[in-house]
């Protein structure tokens, strides 16, 4: 498909907020109201909270990734079946993710996509099913560290992309310019 003839849309990235991101997911953070329990160790000094509702599996990763700034243009949409994939900023860098609420059926409901800037103090976890697009670099080195499921990671690997799409048992990735003809454009 040419780029003449893509329709093109374009996304403004909104605040990253818990109500805002809540279709799609939790904001992962320091900010967020998770009640915390204090440790019965180290005389109260540690408490430890859980701000988001992490699902997954044994067959669970922690990964790394670096990403440097690329267009923000959405030419992918992704979606696991099996986890709740979490994505935590390192080094306080701002970046932008894109979320589509889940479908029963076997594409994204594009007009439900919506783009959101993290400031890079928190990240997210998104709810199971939920439609995205790996996150954009706003400043070249920006690390986050990924929890997904193993299973994810060997679904996404060269042998099994076919027509520029991966599929799986947990991963669901589409090729959503050859698949509807529409380009969309975040704006930050």
């Amino acid at each position: 498909m040419d780029g003449s003839s893509l329709e093109r849309r374009v996304l403004q990235a909104k605040p990253a907020t818990p109500e805002a991101l809540a279709p799609y997911g939790q904001v992962l953070g320091t900010g967020t109201s998770a009640p915390a329990g204090v440790s019965d160790f180290y005389e109260g000094a540690v408490a430890v909270s859980k701000p988001v509702n992490f699902i997954s599996d044994d067959d669970t990763e922690l990964s790394l990734a670096t990403l440097q700034p690329r267009k923000f243009e959405i030419k992918y949409l992704e979606r696991h079946f099996k986890h709740t994939q979490t994505f935590i900023p390192l080094g306080g860098k701002p970046f932008v993710a894109v979320f589509g609420a889940p479908t029963d059926g076997d594409m994204p409901d594009i007009d439900t996509l919506e783009a959101f800037r993290f400031d890079g103090q928190s990240g997210f976890t998104m709810h199971i099913g939920t439609w995205h697009e790996f996150p954009f670099a706003i400043e070249p080195e920006t690390n986050l560290v990924v929890i997904l499921r193993s299973e994810t990671t060997r679904n996404l690997a060269s042998e099994n992309v076919k027509n520029d799409e991966a599929h799986g048992p947990d991963l669901d990735k589409k090729n959503l310019v050859q698949r509807t003809g529409t380009l969309f454009e975040i704006t930050i």
